[in-house]
């Protein structure tokens, strides 16, 4: 049983297609630069956020006391 396994699998290995390294390269650097992309525009959203975070409890403050 465990034979046929490790052979099957051995021969399912062999008709994998695996990357070239230009393309492991270019979607290394692909994900690196969406992960930037996206950290920038999540800090963007959290600057505002808290902006008007910090505009609104001034307000509040100033009519409450």
């Amino acid at each position: 049983m465990a034979k046929g396994f490790f052979k099957d699998m051995k021969s399912e290995l062999k008709k994998v297609v695996w990357p070239t390294t230009g393309q492991i390269i270019n979607n290394t650097l692909l994900v690196i630069g969406l992960v930037i992309v996206v950290s920038l525009v999540v800090l963007g959203i959290d600057l505002v956020l808290e902006y008007g975070d910090m505009k609104l409890w001034n307000l509040i403050s100033k009519y409450i006391g």
